[in-house]
């Protein structure tokens, strides 16, 4: 008996894993074939076998109807007719008494093969009888019907030339089933090449891919599954392709951001050390202390730029678990946080309830994002309203809008992308990632963002989120 392996699956034929799927499929349609050739061979074979057995009965009954109201259903008569006139030379005939005697016929060198089913005929218990017999080691087809009261006629032929017909068709069925079974190994192999051709390509592909990176597309014929299989390999691969684009772009960009404050860092230093050299010129404290104040801005400017840079390079969501948040704490916390950095800009919030499941220090970050950007272009006393606006019942939108000179046309489509500064922000403190972030995280969250002009005339970020008012 077979068993499984103890998790229910069924164990893998080792031989059957060295060979090629072109390989299995031939076999596996020379085996449907083989099966399919021995089933309509044995039918064949045994339908033949009955027609002709069927028709060889009907013929000598009929001959023995015919000689039963004859005269040679009379046992005299019998003994005198020659064999010739039952038209073969390869029939015997005899008259069976129901007491077990028997008549054969003149010249005959025996008697038909006589049984019980003859002797019922003979008794009158059978209308008639239909058997194959051996004697001697020849096979006869034997038949009986009634001749009158208490005898039955019995006549019995020869099978050579039946069992010559069946043998030859015994041997051609083979023959012939094993043609189609080597002709369905070929069609098999021909019909996976040709189906394979496809994964033969996919296959290619990613060896190429493996050793080259190169990321091209490949060749898409038909529409059947293997067609789809390729589309879905090839956005795979354009989805690849983006995503290295991505990368080297946030790379280069890093570098060039990083460049910077790392020069302005490294001309400090060695201003420092210099005056530190014995012999050097004395450098004035006011001075020292301005450049010591430089060097802390740069390197708390370089740890906001790693940080931004370490939240934007995860691409997939970060490991925290997602809970059931109010959004309205997370903007008061986002709110208390920006108060204490933005001077005297003013903060007005317009906050309604509103429930979601996310990740609440995210999205902490993302609207103090909004809001550090709305004071940076804020003038000095100017308003920043923060306003949370249902759009439905599954739907928000959280706007944070200042007074500030707004954003010219031309910028609103990329204020979201990564380290894009418009030509009148790049003077001013700043890593360029910070909305980035805020699009970053809108989007982890099933949400969106976009950039527009503010009724009071400044520039309008607005974050779209879901979730539901509670039910108090």
């Amino acid at each position: 008996m077979r068993h499984g392996r103890p998790d229910g699956s069924v164990p893998r034929i080792a031989a059957l894993d060295q060979v090629s799927l072109r390989a299995r499929i031939g076999i596996l349609a020379a085996l449907v074939a083989a099966l399919a050739v021995v089933l309509v061979s044995i039918a064949a074979f045994v339908t033949v076998r009955a027609n002709i057995l069927e028709t060889l009965d009907a013929n000598l009954l009929q001959r023995a109807s015919a000689a039963a109201q004859s005269e040679l259903a009379d046992p005299r008569q019998l003994a005198t007719i020659p064999t010739e006139v039952l038209g073969a030379g390869d029939i015997r005939l005899a008259l069976l008494l129901s007491d077990g005697r028997a008549s054969s016929a003149e010249g005959q060198a025996s008697a038909p093969p006589l049984g019980v089913d003859e002797l019922a005929v003979a008794q009158g218990v059978e209308t008639s009888s239909a058997r194959t017999a051996s004697e001697d080691g020849i096979q006869y087809r034997v038949v009986a019907v009634q001749a009158g009261a208490g005898q039955a006629l019995v006549i019995a032929q020869r099978l050579d030339s039946t069992q010559q017909v069946l043998t030859k068709l015994g041997v051609a069925l083979p023959i012939v089933g094993g043609i189609g079974v080597v002709l369905a190994a070929f069609a098999g192999f021909f019909i996976a090449r040709a189906g394979l051709r496809p994964v033969d390509r996919l296959t290619a592909a990613t060896e190429r891919v493996a050793a080259t990176g190169e990321l091209r597309p490949i060749p898409v014929e038909g529409s059947d599954e293997l067609a789809r299989l390729t589309r879905s390999f090839n956005d795979m691969l354009g989805a690849l392709a983006a995503s290295q684009e991505q990368q080297r772009r946030l790379v280069a960009d890093a570098g060039h951001e990083l460049r910077t404050p790392l020069t302005s860092m490294r001309t400090n230093l060695e201003l420092l050390a210099a005056a530190s050299r014995p012999g050097a010129p004395t450098l004035p404290d006011s001075d020292r202390a301005e450049i010591l104040e430089d060097v802390q801005a740069q390197v708390a400017e370089l740890s906001t730029l790693v940080g931004d840079l370490v939240e934007l390079a995860r691409d997939d969501v970060p490991l925290v678990v997602h809970e059931p948040l109010e959004l309205t704490d997370v903007v008061l916390r986002a709110l208390e946080r920006a108060r204490r950095r933005a001077g005297d800009v003013e903060f007005v919030p317009m906050l309604v309830p509103w429930t979601l499941v996310g990740d609440s220090t995210a999205l902490e970050r993302a609207v103090l994002n909004l809001l550090d950007n709305a004071a940076k272009w804020s003038p000095p006393g100017g308003r920043v309203r923060v306003q949370m606006r249902p759009l439905d019942e599954w739907w928000i939108v959280l706007e944070v809008a200042d007074a500030g000179p707004g954003i010219a046309e031309e910028d609103l489509p990329r204020v979201f992308d990564r380290f894009y500064r418009a030509a009148t922000s790049r003077t001013m403190p700043g890593s360029g990632l910070g909305l980035a972030i805020v699009r970053q995280v809108a989007v982890r969250h099933g949400g969106a963002v976009w950039a527009g002009r503010a009724p009071e005339g400044g520039a309008l970020l607005a974050v779209r989120l879901p979730g539901r008012q509670p039910r108090f």
